[in-house]
């Protein structure tokens, strides 16, 4: 099948790129030259484990290319995938610009070219219920029907640091349409993921919209909740790790995203939760669960700026190091991140700060330029550090060797976020230590 994907954003090409390894013809278009550059150059501009290698692999075999040019990359499309960001504004709500400016695009090149055949336009950016139905409206506007041009909702699952499992993989693939053709057509799309049963939910429009959202406001909402019972666990004695463990086992619960730590960023949990909030009170609905996620969120990235106070009083002066940066592991991503207000407060208290990163260093130094001393790993970073806070759960932070940190530091402070290490770990080298969740 031949497609097009606009936007070479973080879905748009993981997308296109998967689309074209399971044998479509696939054009991925984006109207940055610099980075449609890149691409052909099998450069990537983020990171994501695989990516570069398929991407080059498909480029090789011709079923992937890009270009510039909207009009050269839809002519001979049977699906037309918008994928272009849609950020949020002042208020929390999606700026939907983008997407508007493309489905316009799109309506265009169909109503000046009557014998293009029919095309099924896919939105893949998230994006706030009634959207499709606006992108309806154009189409309508512009006398063309849905034998010529359908509408259809195809949100995005793909978690960042394994999108290509993710895609390759998925736990259910969504579509939403009134058009039947349309929702088939899109469906065999996806029929070489699977040899017997394939998970596809076939609904509306508006479903299918707000699937992602309802999804990823969970997953933040039970982010949340374990963070506050970690919190809990901080003031009662308790372990939140064998609390975790515990609500794991039933199976009505189930066991992920109960990892307690400094709080959720990155690209996708912080604006959908807003978006999703100023989406219902446009419907006269106030979510307060969602709200209060929010609230939970916000007050648990200071949880580490709070513990490094408490330890040391006043911070002026004294050199803290943060191992990670980016949001998660298995990604460069940094949007977010619950390590940038801790950097933040560190400086505005006269503190010093190193960090080491796997992969975001490029990120940190375009976001938060010479403010901080960046290393060039984890040893070097320590160095003369009265602490450390551990933020992002790298594999590469998993096997320190916890005495050679204490022995390269003047302080005997180590803060893990993430609860990579066991107090007998800290125990045996001496540190003065903070476990979020699992007091002594």
């Amino acid at each position: 099948m031949k497609v097009a994907v606009i936007g070479t954003g973080y879905v748009g090409l993981v997308s296109g790129t998967c689309f074209s390894d399971l044998g479509n013809s696939v054009v991925c278009i984006d109207n940055n030259e610099e980075k449609v550059n890149c691409l052909k150059a099998h450069q990537v501009p983020f990171y994501e484990p695989g990516l570069e290698s398929c991407i080059a692999t498909n480029v090789k075999a011709g079923r992937l290319s890009f270009t510039t040019t909207l009009e050269d990359g839809i002519s001979d499309a049977e699906f037309v995938f918008i994928a272009v960001g849609t950020p949020p504004k002042e208020d929390g709500s999606a700026d939907l610009s983008a997407v508007f400016g493309v489905a316009k695009s799109v309506i265009a090149y169909m109503k000046a070219n009557p014998n293009s055949g029919k095309k099924v336009l896919v939105t893949k950016s998230t994006v706030p219920i009634g959207t499709g139905r606006k992108i309806m409206k154009l189409v309508e506007e512009a006398g063309l029907n849905s034998d010529r041009l359908a509408v259809l909702s195809n949100p995005e699952f793909l978690r960042e640091g394994s999108a290509l499992n993710d895609f390759f993989r998925p736990d259910r693939v969504v579509i939403g349409s009134d058009d039947q053709d349309a929702l088939d057509r899109v469906a065999k799309l996806y029929d070489p993921l699977y040899r017997n049963n394939t998970p596809v939910v076939k609904t509306t429009l508006e479903t299918s919209e707000l699937s992602k959202y309802a999804s990823n406001a969970f997953l933040a909402t039970k982010i949340s909740f374990i963070n506050e019972m970690a919190n809990l666990c901080d003031r009662m004695g308790a372990d939140v790790k064998d609390i975790a463990k515990i609500m794991g086992m039933d199976g009505r619960i189930g066991q992920y995203f109960l990892h307690s730590g400094p709080g959720y960023g990155g690209s996708c949990f912080p604006k959908d939760t807003q978006a999703l909030v100023q989406t219902a009170g446009e419907f006269d609905y106030d979510l307060q669960i969602v709200k209060a996620a929010e609230s939970v969120n916000a007050y648990q990235k200071q949880i580490s700026y709070g513990v490094l106070k408490d330890k040391f009083g006043a911070l002026s002066g004294k050199k803290v190091a943060l191992l990670g940066l980016a949001f998660k592991p298995n990604t460069d991503d940094i949007r977010d991140s619950p390590a940038i207000p801790l950097i933040e407060a560190l400086l505005k208290d006269g503190a010093k700060v190193s960090l080491f990163d796997p992969e975001a260093m490029d990120n940190g130094m375009a976001v938060l330029g010479d403010s901080i001393e960046f290393s060039k790993n984890s040893y070097e970073a320590v160095e003369k550090a009265d602490a450390v806070v551990l933020m992002t759960e790298w594999n590469a932070f998993r096997e320190l060797d916890l005495e050679k940190i204490k022995s390269l530091m003047v302080g005997d402070v180590f803060v893990d976020m993430r609860n990579v290490y066991d107090h007998s770990d800290f125990k045996a080298v001496g540190f003065d230590y903070y476990l979020i969740g699992r007091p002594h």
